[in-house]
């Protein structure tokens, strides 16, 4: 079998051959995934063969990325806030753009917006997926009162297995229900979301490997890309306490249709990713 500089040369070649982005990064991925190793192992042993298991190993997981198939996927993991996700396809992958909106809210809660002085705070998110959003406010704010919604059993499943093995497991309340379907009145501080907001009239603009490979419930909202995010701001409203806030990831698309849906709303703020694209709208309760 071929020592790892030719195996890893060969990889990119054909993850380069198949128009898989970033084929370095994916081939060393796919690698260290296989032979569990870290990337500074390939460097100081360059000529230790693969065994015949590891090279056919190899091989197939190739294979799955150069068909489409997420690397997170392949992989099983995901690095979101510094800490490392279980992924499957029973979830969203988290992305770095997500980070925004766990700024947000900490910018937020540092200035004591939706605070009440003498009460815990308490936050919701929203279509937890994998938890990333949940347990990294969980990390972030020790001494909040976490919950976490999903309308999907299969993806809340892999939000505690998150929650146990980053042991914060005792700090999110995991609920099965369609957006905040079940809560009282005035429950939360904060509502927090990345909902789906793709609309199906953009399915073609939408990268291949999340049409076919990501949960499409988790991508689309429907015909517009605004029917969960309209769903979701009334009963926000009433979920928040006076002064709390709503706190939305969104694309530069459907930015400006948000604003409106927000128009009744106070102190809407605006944060854009480095690419000066609006990422989160965030905005409080009278």
């Amino acid at each position: 079998m071929p020592p790892i500089r030719d195996a890893l040369a060969t990889a990119v070649s054909r993850l380069s051959a198949a128009n898989v982005p970033s084929p370095r990064m994916n081939a060393e991925l796919l690698l260290m995934f296989t032979l569990a190793c870290d990337r500074a192992y390939f460097y100081a042993h360059p000529e230790r063969e693969l065994s015949a298991a590891e090279g056919l190993r190899y091989d197939e997981v190739l294979a799955e990325r150069m068909r489409g198939v997420p690397a997170q996927y392949i992989t099983g993991h995901q690095e979101f806030w510094g800490m490392d996700f279980i992924v499957t396809p029973a979830v969203l992958i988290p992305r770095p753009e997500t980070e925004h909106l766990i700024e947000t809210v900490l910018q937020l809660k540092a200035a004591g917006e939706g605070a009440r002085p003498t009460e815990t705070v308490r936050v919701v998110d929203v279509g937890t997926g994998s938890g990333c959003i949940a347990l990294a406010l969980a990390k972030e704010l020790p001494e909040a009162e976490i919950h976490a919604t999903d309308i999907s059993s299969a993806a809340l499943e892999i939000a505690r297995a998150n929650a146990a093995r980053l042991q914060l497991d005792g700090r999110v309340q995991f609920h099965e229900t369609d957006l905040l379907r079940g809560f009282g009145r005035g429950m939360f501080d904060f509502v927090v979301s990345n909902p789906p907001y793709v609309g199906e009239s953009e399915e073609d603009e939408v990268q291949l490997e999340v049409r076919k490979f990501e949960p499409r419930q988790a991508v689309f909202a429907g015909p517009t890309g605004l029917e969960v995010i309209s769903r979701l701001t009334p009963e926000a409203r009433d979920a928040l306490s006076p002064g709390g806030w709503l706190a939305l990831e969104v694309s530069g698309t459907i930015a400006d249709e948000v604003r409106r849906l927000l128009s009744g709303w106070k102190g809407v703020q605006v944060t854009k990713d480095l690419q000066g694209i609006t990422r989160v709208i965030a905005a409080r309760t009278a």
